[in-house]
């Protein structure tokens, strides 16, 4: 009896009331890393923790304590007073005494002690509160590392190929400037000198006009220009031969610009080679640079940033978005997607950044589903009352039967032990039902599973 009234909650409970309680009780002695109860275990007990101190450790994060509780302290009223399964596994941190209380024992004493009752009931509203917290930190922080993810590789590709360009386009500058000396030191006179620059302006014109060829005819025209080349004495014609083939130039033209140009000449065709070669550079810059500040927009849309919490959103605007944060995993395989939209739809009253997060988890969940190969079909449609439907749609393995009831449970993952957070579907229904007051329903088949969402035309 003493040792029980040492927890606060049975400190002040009546001998008669305390005495059935001890007398059911199970003394049970630990020491460091005894794992006093399993996750998934049924909730027989009411654990006292008289002495020492235990952690309650998640089953997809064993290494990682999500509480630590010390003596003297009770836990377990949540899953006894539900009927449900323990959430967590209860290991030992140090060496200790616990008292395991039978549930009717702690029910009768319940029934017996309002003031206990009470204390419980806040108890459990306070450790609800906490899971919630805690649940919305860990799923805002999930959600960053896949946008920092999706970002960083979206952004290293078209970053990489602009280090590129710029490295290569300072080359064929330093070729440009290169030239020029060269044709004073080889004495070129002004009226060669402005028909060979009206010749090298021709060629750039005729280099953004030309139509693009098939490898095997771009094949061929350069190995015939990098011939020409060498009969007019081109030194390693091949170095010359892309860009000039690229752009149409003929035979007449180069010899052209051998004649005026005498000793020169080769000088005078990496100078045409080069400036051909930095117009390319200046597209493909212009393409890495579009594509950055396309991804720029791209998540300024997700996030809403700068703008207001609630507006009126355009639901295609966010999968589209979300789509491209999440770009770097669809790149990953042959993952085929489908967009099945109804382009007129309305746009919907609704917290846009939150939404986002629902497409991202649906998204994200369906992309792993698929591990790189099958088909991603996005689907929209008008819904009851002016309201819309999102469908998210995937042909991978589905969610086994046994399983596919427990989807939307708080920390509840099918992924393996450091694949999933277990947040990503109850929060995303939490934000479509308590947010929008909308319904996420998910269906699941042998051959695939089906997210729906259904929003209201008023939130």
């Amino acid at each position: 009896m003493a040792d029980l009234r040492a927890v606060e909650l049975l400190a002040d409970v009546a001998p008669e009331t305390l005495r059935p309680v001890a007398e059911a009780a199970r003394e049970r002695s630990f020491a460091p890393g005894d794992r006093l109860l399993e996750a998934g275990a049924a909730p027989e007990d009411f654990l006292l923790v008289l002495e020492g101190e235990v952690d309650s450790v998640r089953p997809a994060d064993p290494d990682e304590s999500v509480r630590r509780h010390v003596a003297p302290t009770y836990l377990g009223a949540m899953s006894v007073l539900s009927d449900t399964e323990w959430p967590v596994s209860v290991v030992a941190a140090t060496a200790g005494r616990v008292a395991l209380v039978p549930a009717t024992a702690f029910f009768d004493l319940l029934h017996a002690d309002r003031r206990v009752q009470r204390e419980v009931t806040r108890a459990i509203l306070t450790v609800m509160r906490r899971i919630e917290a805690v649940a919305q930190r860990q799923e805002r922080l999930a959600s960053l590392g896949t946008l920092s993810a999706g970002l960083a590789h979206e952004l290293n590709n078209p970053a990489a190929a602009a280090r590129r360009t710029v490295d290569s386009l300072a080359e064929a500058l330093e070729t440009v400037q290169r030239t020029l000396t060269t044709f004073v030191e080889a004495g070129v006179e002004r009226p060669e000198a402005e028909r060979l620059v009206a010749l090298q302006r021709e060629a750039v014109r005729r280099g953004a006009e030309a139509e693009p060829l098939d490898i095997l005819d771009a094949s061929e025209r350069e190995d015939r220009m990098a011939e020409r080349l060498e009969a007019v004495g081109i030194d390693e014609p091949w170095t010359l031969a892309e860009p000039l083939a690229a752009a149409g130039l003929d035979e007449g033209w180069l010899h052209e610009v051998v004649a005026l140009a005498g000793p020169a000449g080769p000088a005078a065709l990496r100078w045409v080679a080069a400036s051909l070669t930095a117009r390319g550079l200046a597209d493909e810059l212009r393409e890495a640079t579009d594509r950055i500040s396309g991804l720029v927009a791209a998540v300024k849309e997700y996030s809403y940033m700068d703008q207001a919490a609630a507006q009126d959103v355009d639901v295609h605007s966010g999968l589209e978005s979300t789509l491209t944060i999440l770009g770097h995993k669809l790149g990953e395989g042959s993952i085929e997607v489908v967009r099945d939209y109804e382009r007129e739809l309305p746009r919907i009253p609704a917290f846009g950044s939150e939404l986002n997060q629902v497409w991202t988890n649906l998204l994200d969940n369906a992309i792993d589903a698929l591990a790189g190969r099958g088909t991603l079909t996005l689907r929209t449609r008008s819904g009851p009352g002016e309201g819309i439907v999102v469908e998210i749609e995937d042909t991978g393995p589905g969610i086994p039967p046994e399983l596919r009831d427990r989807v939307f449970e708080p920390f509840f993952t099918t992924k393996e032990v450091g694949q999933g957070s277990g947040l990503g579907l109850d929060t995303a229904r939490r934000i479509v039902v308590d947010r929008h007051r909308g319904t996420l329903d998910l269906e699941s088949t042998g051959s695939g599973t089906a997210a729906r969402v259904v929003l209201p035309a008023t939130s």
